[in-house]
């Protein structure tokens, strides 16, 4: 049974689905999807073309659907689409897309997004991913499954961060990161890989030992990014997991790689 506090204003044109709940002076625009247990603790703000997959729990000052924080948006009909069985902390914000990136942000399954975060329009959000505390993203933004960004770190915009990539508190991300890289920094620099976060997840020894070989190649002294790339291309190409990073560096992109810091000599 869906139960709607007497202070919240719903429009009569939402589309609510099941066992829904909205709580104590909550909105809901009248273009907007919430699934089958969907629960709007109180002080949310649901607007836009939004919709919300089953299970998501929204708290209390969260805003998602209003227009983008683009100068260029001229309010065109774009949409945000979260997925289900998301938790969606105080005072996080979501903003659907714009006509000049494809229309829609995308949010996916089973994430956790802690309080303040902000999602920008165009971005594209995985499954299983957390943004801790005050995480940002810039518009435009690719973030792989299974990514963790620590509190405070700023992703710019058209960044891409790889599966299973770590991002560190209070890093600016100015590149790509790999999947399954770690990076941190005001200026974030790749600082190997995300050996925690792969031992969470049960990668097996022989996937991370083939992981350290192929990161030690990509990223060696010698040569150009081109030919180590080509190498590890040849030497592990039977190897899905180290081709999920080859695959991510050749795909065309806005921004480079992000790579591991140059000591300077003293």
């Amino acid at each position: 049974m869906t139960d709607i506090h007497p202070t919240a204003i719903v429009a009569p044109e939402a589309e609510l689905g099941d066992n829904v709940t909205i709580g104590a002076f909550s909105c809901v625009g009248p273009d907007v999807k919430l699934g089958d247990n969907v629960a709007l603790i109180s002080h949310v703000v649901v607007a836009g073309r939004t919709s919300i997959g089953a299970n998501t729990r929204v708290f209390p000052f969260a805003s998602l659907g209003h227009e983008p924080q683009d100068l260029k948006y001229q309010g065109e009909p774009s949409t945000l689409e979260i997925g289900g069985d998301n938790v969606i902390r105080e005072h996080v914000t979501m903003n659907p897309g714009t006509r000049g990136g494809g229309m829609v942000t995308k949010v996916g399954n089973h994430g956790l997004f802690m309080v303040g975060c902000h999602v920008a329009h165009d971005s594209t959000i995985g499954d299983h991913v957390v943004m801790a505390n005050n995480a940002t993203l810039g518009g435009h933004v690719e973030i792989g499954d299974h990514a963790v960004l620590g509190g405070l770190a700023a992703i710019h915009q058209y960044v891409r961060i790889g599966q299973h990539a770590m991002v560190g508190g209070m890093s600016g991300v100015e590149h790509d990161v790999i999947p399954y890289g770690s990076v941190v920094g005001d200026r974030a620099h790749l600082t190997g890989l995300n050996m925690v976060g792969l031992k969470r997840r049960g990668f097996s020894r022989d996937d991370i030992h083939e992981l350290r070989k192929a990161y030690r190649l990509l990223f060696a002294e010698e040569g150009t990014m081109a030919e180590r790339l080509e190498d590890v291309s040849a030497t592990f190409k039977d190897h899905p997991t180290v081709m999920d990073i080859v695959n991510f560096i050749q795909i065309d992109s806005a921004r480079a790689v992000c790579q591991p810091k140059v000591e300077r000599a003293a």
